[in-house]
This record gives structure tokens, sequence and C-alpha cells, in this order.
């Protein structure tokens, strides 16, 4: 890998977030003030411009067959949008409202109808996202399957927290594509290497640091050989070799 910038382009605001369409041709990008935009990954051409609300939309995801797009924003709301067009048109399907604060992830169902999310002040809540309607009582979700871990709350994810930790010290999750390891990144600078499910408390892990600064996003690679995290304030992008 050369470590050199492979395109760039220039957005009127701060990004915040960004996703690939499930086949990779498409590109959509987040940022402070609602806006979010789609772009063509190969040709770097802005295809779409939208807007949500004023806040930051944290978190964008398409569903794993691509027919729907979520985004979570700081105004506490879930958007959903239908994708037509090979990932070229969007109708808003409507708005997941439940939340009592920012959204901090989701994921989808592996079948692309639900999603669960996490808000800032520690909720777990679930959604049937084809009608943009909460589904009240969790114990219908025991059997769903999940495309992704990057819930921080959570039954499957219970041992990552430490004792004493205020709720807000682990800032991102996720799980191996192979469905066995879990890598965390916490306010420490730290990421951390589970196995998975991580379901009994203080489940123990492997710590390894490297960031000056609090770590805002891991994720591991495809083949689950390498890993990647973000840092925060250090503005760095590490990867780690599994071994």
């Amino acid at each position: 890998m050369a470590h050199s910038v492979v395109w760039s382009l220039d957005i009127e605001n701060s990004l915040q977030a960004a996703c690939y369409s499930p086949d990779g041709s498409t590109l959509v990008v987040t940022t402070t003030v609602g806006v979010w935009f789609v772009l063509d990954a190969e040709t770097k051409e802005v295809v779409g411009r939208f807007v949500d609300g004023s806040e930051a939309i944290s978190v964008v995801k398409f569903s794993p067959d691509g027919s729907h797009l979520a985004l979570g924003s700081h105004d506490n709301n879930i958007y959903v949008y239908q994708v037509h067009d090979n990932y070229r048109k969007y109708n808003r399907l409507g708005r997941c409202m439940g939340h009592s604060s920012f959204v901090t992830h989701f994921d989808w169902s592996l079948d692309s109808t639900y999603v669960r999310s996490n808000s800032a002040d520690l909720e777990l809540l679930f959604w049937n996202a084809t009608v943009c309607r909460q589904v009240p009582h969790s114990s219908q979700m025991m059997n769903v399957e999940w495309a992704s871990e990057t819930c921080t709350i959570g039954f499957s994810v219970l041992g990552i927290w430490p004792g004493g930790a205020d709720g807000s010290d682990i800032n991102c999750c996720s799980r191996s594509n192979g469905q066995t390891l879990l890598v965390t990144g916490d306010d420490w600078g730290k990421v951390k290497l589970f196995s998975y499910p991580a379901c009994h408390p203080k489940a123990l892990c492997h710590i390894y640091g490297g960031h000056s600064s609090h770590v805002t996003s891991v994720g591991f690679l495809p083949d689950d050989g390498r890993l990647l995290s973000t840092g925060g304030r250090d503005c760095s992008i590490m990867q780690w070799m599994l071994c």
C-alpha cells in the first residue's frame, strides 16, 4: 500500500460519517449540518445532495440488499430512504422517531427489514425500517440475525464495558466478518480485541495502544486479516494485522 491520497473532493461542510453501497459503486457522505451527498465511487462525481434536519448525521448505512439507506441524526431521528436506479435515486420513506437523545450507532438486520439503534443516553431501540415504526417488545427480536455489530449497547457486547465506565467511554465496536472476534475503540486511545460474542461481564480481551487520542471508529477488512482504527484529535488512521 502506498499510503497516499487516491482522490479528494471539496465539500461545503465538515464531514461526519460515510458508507459505501453493497456493490462498492456509490459512496454516501454526511455532514455536521444535516446535508448529505451521494458520490459515484468511480468517477468521483456528486450525483445527489440531500438535507435531513440541521444537525450532524452521525451514522449512515445501506441495508444489506441495497434497497434502503438509513441515516442517524443528532436530532434524535433515523431517516430511511428507498434506493432505486443503481443507487442514483433516493426517496424518503419516513423517520424512525422515539429516541430521547442523538443516535450514535445502528445495525441493519440481515434480511434488510429491521434496525436496532443506540443513542447517547444509552437506549437500545428496535425498528421495522420498512414502515419506520418502533418494535416495542425486544423479545420479538430474539431470533433476528444482524448484518453487523456496531451498537455498543446490547446483549452480545455486554462484556466490553469495564468496571466504572460511564456509558460514553467506549466509542465504537465492530464484529469480524467470520463472527468470531469483536474489536472496540475507547476514550483512552485503546483498541481492544474480544472473542465474539462478548456477553459475559468484564470479558477478557487483548489491549493495544497506538492512538494518542480517543478512537472514533474501528472495523475489519473483508478477509478479517487486518483491521482499521481512526483517531480523534490525533487525526490518524491505523492498520492492525491479526496474527
